[in-house]
């Protein structure tokens, strides 16, 4: 069995027992589409393609952002949607380093996180709000109205088709509208079915903004109106191609529509409804070039979505909890749906996604390689390995910027970054560049890879990834004379993070331990295949590694400095995330899940620990701890209406809770 797909059948087996009849999908995806019947500031729901992500308000598309800006935005992302501001003050990453005495030897880190160098480089390059696409609604007297004036709310997301349906009731008059993203370009389908169509009391807005690119929510600047530029290239009466200029960043935005299309302001445009009986229709196509070939119309597009979603949901795994009896079933299913929808949206990019997907920049829309585990890992035990493999390609890409930190290191090999961009650049943070655990996070990539396809293109493909990781690998650990043995650190950082001001001190944190030692062996597998020489020093490192730190009979985080209980309980991932290994003692594991579950400072976990503890509390062979972690209701856990796993106001969105 794949790794951690162990908790899967782990799960299912205490819920539902080994019924093999064959899943109804579109039963099972359909019970759990969305409803709302009222505007819920945290529960905007989304259409996209796994590259490109709208996110709606009520009304089916981003007509009252207000309402949402202080949780959830309403913001239209693309994966390509990076904009880098001027470094006018020549700032570079060797403004932020800080020498570490490490074992005798002074090596450099980008740890410097609060000066203006710094400042600059974490919010350069930042994502971007392309285009924000609502209504305009008035009243008889042409007083526009606010969300408090709806009534009749009715809004259905469908999953299984991919489409989001609105109803609502203003000014006396009902508006429907279908929401739909194209499978294949950037961008959205709309239909508007309104009696406010006829008189302009409901028109479309289409608004640019300027990027924001501060840590948070929401995007988009609408307070610098002459920093960018919105122009319109070309148009006839059923087409408009618009381009968008910012700094390094320029895109298009085609709109195909069968109304009215006016240029009102700098950097907006009003759609009028036709003169004619019937529905408003329009797509917003956005690229980062023109689009030439003719606008589809509504409907080719709504179809290609329901196949598009169709296909997501017919192919690959699917659980069925509904026969049950244990009450929790539904609850965690709808969690699993909708956690797979969110992920279908907004995680199959070409680059590792963020950690709010596509709709906030909390980390400035940058993305945390360590996390990638979380958001790209799943695609492949849900066999849905091509969503995933895209991402790899870019670690292909940033190899001579990884081999650059490496090599100011004074290391082998390469040496993954952590808070990054499109260019690899890794970003200053006083964490960031002293964390470890995502190193090995490329041979563990590959090898699922070739577990799936155990072929000599797979390991062709991907074998300088494996091997320059192991490279740096062995050349971080360091063999201690006093306890012969390899260890780790310090300066490092835990994938806990717990008192990082303590880099200097901090050794042998158990979960890193454990990574080492079968990433390092599963190299050396690699070689073996390939029919290469044996990797001597991979072996010896990885035979003779510093034993996982132990305290009154439980796994702890790390051998020093001592934690108290709380935060990730990362030490649990060494057989959660990893398979078995002799590191490992199960009997030690099975008290430290129990400890974990028992005794923990939940408050400064975070929604992947959840998950993790269930991994792990499945392979020691105690699935009903696996459910109990699961379902946990403490904050870090919560789930919203949307699917999306709330941690705490200005993080309304987690997504790897979701993966």
């Amino acid at each position: 069995m794949t790794f951690s797909a162990v908790v899967v059948c782990a799960a299912a087996s205490v819920l539902i027992g080994t019924n093999t009849d064959a899943i109804d999908r579109k039963a099972l995806v359909t019970r759990h589409d969305v409803k709302l019947t009222a505007a819920d500031p945290l529960s905007p729901l989304s259409v996209g393609n796994g590259r490109f992500a709208f996110n709606a308000d009520v009304t089916g598309l981003q007509t009252f952002p207000a309402h949402y800006a202080n949780t959830i935005p309403l913001t239209t992302m693309a994966e390509w949607g990076w904009n880098l501001f001027e470094n006018t003050e020549g700032y570079t990453l060797a403004d932020t380093f800080v020498k570490v005495d490490t074992y005798g030897r002074e090596v450099q880190y980008n740890i410097i996180s609060s000066s203006p160098a710094a400042q600059y480089l974490r919010a350069n390059p930042h994502q971007t709000h392309l285009g924000q696409i609502g209504f305009v609604l008035t009243d008889q007297n042409g007083r526009q109205l606010t969300v408090d004036d709806l009534s009749g709310t009715d809004q259905t997301l469908h999953l299984w088709e991919g489409q989001l349906v609105s109803r609502f009731v203003a000014d006396g008059q009902p508006v429907q509208v279908q929401t739909v993203a194209h499978p294949e370009f950037d961008g959205i389908a709309v239909s508007v079915d309104s009696p406010l169509l006829r008189d302009g009391r409901a028109k479309i807005s289409l608004r640019f903004a300027y990027p924001s690119a501060t840590w948070g929510n929401d995007p988009a600047d609408w307070t610098k109106p002459t920093r960018h530029q919105t122009q319109t290239l070309r148009e006839d009466e059923t087409t408009a191609l618009i381009r968008r200029q910012l700094d390094s960043l320029s895109y298009y935005c085609r709109v195909g529509h069968n109304g009215k299309l006016l240029k009102t302001d700098r950097h907006e445009y009003l759609l009028f409804g036709p003169t004619e009986w019937g529905p408003l229709t329009f797509s917003v196509i956005f690229s980062q070039t023109p689009i030439d070939q003719p606008a589809e119309l509504f409907e080719q597009i709504r179809q290609k979505a329901a196949a598009f979603w169709q296909g997501f949901w017919t192919s690959g795994g699917a659980i069925d909890l509904s026969e049950s009896s244990d009450p929790r079933w539904y609850e965690l299913e709808r969690r699993i749906v909708l956690s797979q929808y969110l992920m279908g949206v907004q995680s199959a990019q070409q680059y590792p996604p963020a950690e709010t997907g596509l709709t906030c920049t909390s980390w400035f829309g940058k993305f945390h390689l360590e996390m990638h585990w979380w958001h790209g890992v799943h695609w492949m035990l849900w066999g849905r390995s091509a969503s995933f493999e895209r991402s790899l390609a870019w670690y292909k890409e940033i190899m001579p910027v990884a081999r650059q930190i490496a090599q100011r290191q004074g290391y082998a090999g390469v040496r993954w970054p952590k808070m990054v961009g499109p260019d690899g650049h890794d970003s200053p943070s006083g964490i960031g560049p002293l964390l470890i655990w995502q190193q090995p996070h490329p041979i563990y990539y590959a090898e699922m890879l070739y577990r799936e396809n155990p072929t000599a293109e797979t390991l062709d493909h991907y074998k300088d990834l494996v091997f320059e990781t192991a490279a740096f690998m062995a050349d971080f650990a360091h063999w201690d004379e006093m306890s012969e043995s390899f260890v780790l650190g310090p300066p490092l950082i835990s994938a806990r993070e717990f008192e990082p001001k303590r880099y200097a001190e901090t050794k042998n944190p158990a979960f890193e331990l454990a990574y080492w030692h079968w990433a390092l062996r599963t190299a050396c597998q690699w070689r073996q295949r390939l029919g290469l020489e044996p990797a001597a020093m991979w072996e010896r490192i990885a035979a003779n590694l510093a034993l996982l730190p132990i305290r009154d009979g439980v796994y702890v985080e790390q051998e020093y400095p001592p934690v108290a209980d709380g935060g990730h309980p990362c030490m649990l991932a060494a057989w959660g995330l990893l398979p078995k290994s002799q590191m490992v003692e199960e009997a030690v594991m099975t008290r430290t899940v129990e400890h974990v579950l028992r005794h923990w400072d939940w408050r400064d976990t975070w929604g992947w620990d959840y998950p993790m503890i269930a991994m792990t509390a499945a392979r020691v062979g105690k699935p009903e701890w696996a459910i109990e972690a699961l379902l946990l209701e403490v904050q870090k856990n919560r789930y919203l209406p949307n699917g999306h796993n709330w941690q705490r106001e200005g993080l309304p969105v987690y997504m790897p809770g979701n993966g």
